[in-house]
């Protein structure tokens, strides 16, 4: 199957969670603000830490989620479909909880300078894991279907670097730019 399709796949099932997210009802919005106040003191805490500090927590988190969910693929796309569907989830929970609180716009400044590489870079890593679970799993199973994995490791591995490096810029900015925006 082509990379564009493991695209449309990801980007389905980020869609799925993200619509179950915005979809959850108040009672649940409600028991995740009380998470969402742990975390607000947690970065608190965590303030009078460097920015680089920060920077490199977001840029090893969203590295590691990736390669993680990649290196656990062959167990039948569980790790990918998950993280997928529970990511897009948590981020409408978290718009929803944003809007209530704040408003559209702090939501849209908060998400969308960095969102701009990260939620790309997240979907392009997960269609990858997809696509090498899908690939070995096959293999597994088909005999004839052994000859392709080396194949779709090197082209998933491009593709997988690709959205590594795209995790960068995203992490520069969330440090950066995107508090500059919330203030």
């Amino acid at each position: 199957m082509s990379y564009k399709r493991w695209l449309f796949i990801a980007v389905l099932l980020f869609g799925i969670g993200l619509v179950l997210g915005l979809a959850t009802t108040v009672g649940i919005t409600d028991l995740l603000a009380e998470d969402v106040a742990d975390l607000e003191e947690l970065a608190e805490l965590l303030s009078p830490l460097p920015q680089v500090a920060f920077f490199v927590f977001v840029f090893v988190k969203n590295v590691s989620a990736v390669l993680i969910s990649f290196a656990l693929s062959p167990i039948f796309c569980l790790a990918p479909v998950m993280a997928l569907i529970f990511n897009g989830g948590i981020l409408g929970l978290v718009s929803v909880l944003v809007v209530q609180e704040k408003s559209v716009g702090y939501l849209l400044a908060g998400l969308l300078p960095h969102g701009v590489f990260e939620l790309p870079a997240f979907i392009m890593g997960e269609a990858v894991a997809l696509s090498f679970g899908t690939a070995v799993v096959l293999a597994l199973f088909k005999k004839e279907r052994r000859k392709l994995l080396l194949p779709n490791l090197r082209q998933n591995l491009r593709y997988l670097a690709v959205a590594l490096i795209l995790f960068l810029p995203a992490a520069i900015i969330e440090t950066y730019v995107t508090p500059l925006f919330l203030s």
